[in-house]
């Protein structure tokens, strides 16, 4: 029964993965959902209060890191808060719309029609922004796989 559960919860952590190049998948959802099904099906033993403490800042240090990315990428292009939204909304959207290019174009066009428009930059300058943004999530997306990979070894570490 161990090696099943232990099957479900790595495949949750597969999804997880997923999730870093699909935001519309809660990636921490999905790690902590297959912390809490080994829990409940093997064992809470091997999880004390450091080991919460430790996934926790993980998880902080998570959205940090996505929110970061993408500023830091939009600001050192020239791009304003406008263009952090709308590559925000870029990124949620852009899957949708093209399924597996979408997940880069979203962001691009996004941050380039919140330049265009509400900053009223000109064409060049706001593909400039697009082009950071484009950075700034590929960025996060490798800072996001090192620390979802941390919390998954630390995880293994704990119950293996």
């Amino acid at each position: 029964m161990d090696a099943f559960i232990l099957g479900i919860v790595i495949i949750l952590f597969f999804v997880a993965f997923v999730g870093i190049f699909f935001p519309v998948i809660p990636s921490v959802l999905f790690i902590f959902a297959g912390f809490l099904i080994y829990g409940f099906f093997v064992s809470f033993e091997p999880f004390n209060w450091f080991f919460w403490v430790v996934q926790g800042l993980f998880t902080i240090l998570l959205f940090f890191a996505d929110y970061a990315a993408n500023l830091l990428g939009i600001k050192r292009y020239g791009g304003s808060s406008a263009a952090v939204w709308g590559s925000t909304i870029g990124l949620i959207a852009g899957p949708f719309v093209l399924p597996f290019a979408g997940i880069l174009v979203g962001p691009f066009i996004g941050a380039i029609a919140a330049e265009l428009l509400v900053h009223r930059k000109g064409f060049n300058e706001s593909v400039k922004v697009g082009f950071g943004s484009v950075i700034g999530f590929i960025s996060g997306a490798v800072v996001k796989t090192v620390i979802q990979a941390g919390m998954v070894a630390y995880f293994l570490n704990v119950v293996l």
